[in-house]
């Protein structure tokens, strides 16, 4: 047992080896597919807007209505959007965003290019010099990576906005005097820790579920079971790396 792990990581970091040299030669890569890198932004990101929006609506409305009723047992009500900014963007848009993405895609892309390898469709594609390493798993994670930095800034308007709507039910505060406020909290780091988030978490998730769905041998059965351990990673690893980088701007400010 210990063995087949050790080889399952030394697997997983040669994989991970090959997809980053990929990447830093892509403008000379002829194998990555435009075509593919759009088709999995419709996908991952144009398809999930509404779900997104929602969620984003929901937790910008919770977070001021319990944001404001905490701060205004001390009469601090007025400043109920640092906590938007601190929680919202600098913690939940991305953590929300990337388990709705592997929810979504994780689960898509594991099981997509797991059925390829059960259906020999990888030997065709080499049959046709088409690498398969450049054609589904680099331009996959390009379209992951790409989506999820639109889908968490998608999260961040929204879910301003809806705090902002929402505040006006016990507060009649102007547009401008809240956004004034809200901005002059979001300082450049908090912006360049919600980008950092945004590429890593994409990353993560993409070569994840990249690499376990490629890692199935023969059997069909094998799909679901590599599809679920992906899920398991991909959320173990965006917690994780999510308090390693917020630890990281912390000490940093």
């Amino acid at each position: 047992m210990q063995h087949n792990r050790k080889k399952s990581l030394v697997d997983f970091f040669l994989f991970l080896e090959e997809t980053v040299t990929e990447l830093l030669h892509i403008r000379h890569n002829k194998h990555v597919s435009f075509l593919v890198i759009i088709r999995q932004i419709l996908f991952t990101g144009v398809e999930a807007l509404p779900l997104i929006g929602f969620i984003a609506l929901a937790i910008g409305c919770l977070t001021i209505m319990q944001g404001y009723a905490f701060l205004n047992n001390f009469g601090q009500g007025i400043w109920v959007h640092i906590i938007l900014v601190r929680v919202v963007v600098g913690e939940l848009s991305g953590i929300i965003t990337a388990l709705v993405v592997i929810a979504r895609s994780g689960t898509a892309i594991s099981t997509e290019l797991g059925n390829m390898v059960v259906n020999r469709e990888m030997q065709l594609l080499k049959s046709f010099d088409i690498a398969p390493m450049g054609y589904l798993v680099v331009s996959r994670i390009l379209g992951v990576v790409i989506s999820m930095l639109v889908l968490t800034l998608y999260f961040d308007i929204i879910a301003v906005l809806g705090g902002w709507l929402f505040a006006q039910f016990f507060s009649q505060l102007a547009f401008g005097a809240f956004m004034n406020d809200f901005f002059s909290v979001l300082t450049i780091p908090y912006i360049l820790m919600s980008i950092l988030k945004s590429i890593v978490f994409g990353f993560v998730i993409a070569i994840t579920a990249s690499y376990e769905g490629m890692s199935v041998y023969k059997a069909s059965t094998e799909v679901p079971q590599r599809t679920i351990k992906a899920v398991v990673i991909s959320i173990f690893s965006v917690l994780i790396l999510d308090i390693i980088i917020s630890w990281l701007f912390w000490i940093g400010a």
